[in-house]
C-alpha cells in the first residue's frame, strides 16, 4: 500500500527532523519525523455514505481511520484505491471547519 504524508507546516523556516535539524527535504513536511511510524495495520476503516444511500450506491469510495500514535496525537488516514493520505489533528480540523464554511462548494 502506497502511503502519501500531507506536507502542510506554518513554520516558514522549515519542520525539524528526528535528531532536531532541518532538511532541505522536510522544509515542507510537518510530519518528516512520524513518517514510517504510522501504522494502519490495526486501523477501523469506516466508509462515510451519505443519508439514504447505500455503501454500493457510493462510486468510488473512500475510506477514513482515526489512528492513535506513539506520541499522543490522534492521525486521521483517509484512503482511496491505492493512495492514503495522513492528516495531523489540526489539519483536519481546518478541513472540517473549511467545510462547513462552504470552502468547498462548487461555484455553478
Amino acid at each position: 500500500m502506497r502511503v502519501t504524508v500531507t506536507g502542510m507546516t506554518d513554520d516558514p523556516g522549515g519542520a525539524k527532523n528526528a535528531t532536531g535539524g532541518a532538511d532541505a527535504d522536510d522544509a515542507d513536511d510537518d510530519k518528516a519525523a512520524i513518517r514510517g511510524e504510522i501504522d494502519l495495520s490495526g486501523a477501523h476503516w469506516q466508509r462515510p455514505v451519505a443519508a439514504g444511500d447505500s455503501p454500493a450506491d457510493v462510486g468510488e469510495p473512500f475510506e477514513i481511520a482515526f489512528v492513535p500514535h506513539t506520541d499522543g496525537l490522534t492521525y486521521v488516514a483517509l484512503r482511496q484505491a491505492d493512495t492514503t493520505l495522513i492528516f495531523t489533528p489540526s489539519e483536519w480540523r481546518a478541513f472540517i471547519a473549511g467545510a462547513k464554511d462552504g470552502e468547498f462548494d462548487t461555484p455553478w
